[in-house]
């Protein structure tokens, strides 16, 4: 998801996609150790989104 989406999106509506994007990233971690992971892209991907959202959400307790 871009950031502008992201910027559109509601706080609460971000505290659960960052909560979300934590669990994943949690997940696919796992699945690396373990030797079942299947997209490593993805764990790149996963981090970057939630970096986006934790950036939104540090922008607005600026303001």
């Amino acid at each position: 998801m871009k950031a502008a989406q992201m910027r559109d999106q509601t706080t609460e509506e971000l505290q659960d996609r960052e909560r979300d994007l934590a669990e994943q990233l949690f997940a696919l971690r796992l699945q690396k150790v373990t030797g079942q992971l299947e997209k490593p892209a993805r764990v790149k991907q996963v981090r970057k989104d939630l970096a986006r959202v934790l950036t939104i959400l540090h922008e607005r307790q600026g303001k």
